[in-house]
Parts: structure tokens; sequence; C-alpha cells
């Protein structure tokens, strides 16, 4: 596992309840690690199992084994799901997660910007979240270089021109 990685990984966070047997959807999937029955989760504090799921690659509804009516699940909306981080696929040299850019520091003619704290997914591009509030659009124009080993993400100087 790389060094940058966290030990968990958040996989979606659980919403509105799906039917009556505890089953909910589970927003925010980006499908990086496939769900199957028996898989270990963490919803939030508590380690889970999953017992069912269904729905679609892009909106899955998940079943699991710490709500088994749909009051159980209603109270668990909002709560983030994670799994080891271990389960996360094989990449190829050049490709990485969102999860990976979480913490680099953002520069700019040298000057820092900030580290990312969160990745958001928008139709046009992806946008880098830094510490500060700052929102950098995550496109080729903009991102002229990213070391992700080396914690580092160079942008263009003319985000310094927004400010």
């Amino acid at each position: 596992m790389t060094s940058w990685r966290p030990e968990r990984i958040v996989i979606g966070t659980i919403g509105r309840a799906h039917g009556l047997d505890g089953s909910f959807y589970l927003n925010g999937y980006g499908g990086a690690v496939p769900i199957e029955p028996g898989m270990a989760l963490r919803v939030g504090e508590h380690d889970a199992v999953a017992q069912g799921r269904k729905g679609t690659t892009d909106r899955p509804v998940l079943r699991i084994d710490l709500a088994h009516d749909r009051s159980a699940a209603e109270a668990l909306r909002g709560l983030e799901v994670t799994v080891d981080a271990a389960l996360l696929p094989p990449l190829d040299e050049d490709e990485y997660l969102h999860v990976d850019l979480i913490g680099c520091s953002v520069v700019a003619q040298e000057r820092d910007l900030g580290r990312v704290t969160a990745v958001h997914e928008y139709p046009a591009n992806d946008v880098l979240e830094l510490d500060g509030g700052e929102m950098i659009p995550f496109v080729e124009e903009v991102v002229l270089e990213l070391d992700i080993p080396g914690r580092r993400i160079v942008v263009s100087d003319e985000v310094l021109s927004e400010d």
C-alpha cells in the first residue's frame, strides 16, 4: 500500500432508505471497489458486513447487518461507509485515485496555495478544494505537474491572477 493513503477509504455515504428491509442508497459511490455480499465494511465507527447489493452501478442499494428495517437504515443516514484500502485495485504508473490527491500540496510559481482537502466531481471536470476554501479546476490547462509520490501538484500561474 502507498504511504499516503489512509488505512480506510470512503466509498460513499448512507443515503435514504430503500424499501422496508433495511436497504439504503449508497451516495457518492465511485465503483473503484466492487461491493459484494459478505464484504467487510465500516459504517461510521461500526464494523458491518454487506448482506446484499442491488440497484445500478452509479447508484447502488445496499443491505448491511447493522440495519434490519427501514427505521434502522434511516438512523444510519449520512454516515460514511469505508473499506480497507488494500481492497483498492492496482493502478498503472500514470493512474491515481481521488484519495491519492487528498493531502497533496498545490503550488503556482513556487507559491504554496494550500493542500487538497477534497476532490469534487462535476459534469465538466473535477475540482480540487484546498484547505483555504479555494477551488482549482483539475484540467490539463491548469494542472501542469502531478507528483503523487512527492505529494505535490503544480498549477498554472493563471490561477494566481484569479485571486
